[in-house]
């Protein structure tokens, strides 16, 4: 893919040393951006939230997109963190997933102008925005669906929303099905969803390594299920 778009690689870690280090290996490995949560179980408070990135842009290897991740991390970082973050000098972009409209539509609006903010839903919410402000995009776990989903965003670029709409219900299908509403996995880990999704459609998904464990058969077939409706099986 190197050369159609950029590619970002996961460089969390406990220490901003150990980031700096992932960063290095990533763009040896020819990435182009990376992507950071803060430190997870550890719970960091603002200021050393910030500490951490600081440290991270004052030597990464990549430019650096922010990940709010509150399942993953415990942390649902607020807008004034966000954008001191922001502020940082090898800070290009943020990635906010939380779970909140209130809370996205808030970084979004307050922070479009110095970073990229990634989150956008693919239904009316997400349309609706997308119309009247723009926005950069979604970076989505759930990216099972091939076309559908980057076409939710070639739709709207070419001015047909019906088309759009088309395309976010898919999506919407598979995350109401497969995650709750606070984005945590129904049938076990979001790796493991995801490669059995992959494996349903014939492609090359894999299997997750331990701790995780795949999917039971049972939530197997509901994941069947739900891609045979999209007449994706």
């Amino acid at each position: 893919m190197k050369g159609k778009l950029p590619l970002i690689a996961g460089c969390t870690a406990f220490t901003a040393a150990e980031v700096v280090e992932f960063t290095i290996s990533a763009a040896a490995a020819g990435f182009e951006g990376a992507l950071v949560t803060p430190p997870p179980y550890i719970r960091p408070g603002e200021d050393e939230i910030v500490n951490f990135y600081r440290a991270v842009s004052d030597a990464s290897a990549l430019p650096i997109c922010v990940y709010n991740w509150p399942p993953g991390t415990g942390i649902d970082m607020p807008f004034s963190v966000l954008e001191r973050l922001a502020a940082l000098e090898n800070v290009v972009a943020i990635k906010q997933s939380t779970g909140d409209l209130r809370a996205f539509t808030q970084t979004y609006f307050g922070l479009k102008d110095q970073v990229r903010v990634f989150g956008h839903s693919m239904d009316d919410a997400g349309l609706a925005l997308l119309k009247g402000a723009g926005g950069d995009g979604t970076m989505g776990a759930g990216g099972v669906l091939g076309r559908a989903q980057p076409d939710f965003y070639n739709h709207i670029w070419a001015g047909d929303f019906d088309a759009a709409r088309a395309c976010g219900r898919q999506d919407r299908v598979i995350m109401d099905a497969w995650y709750t509403p606070n984005l945590v996995g129904r049938f076990g880990s979001g790796p493991a969803i995801l490669k059995a999704a992959l494996n349903v459609q014939k492609l090359p998904g894999g299997h997750v390594r331990a701790p995780l464990m795949d999917v039971s058969d049972t939530d197997l077939d509901s994941i069947r299920a739900t891609l045979a409706s999209l007449g994706r099986v």
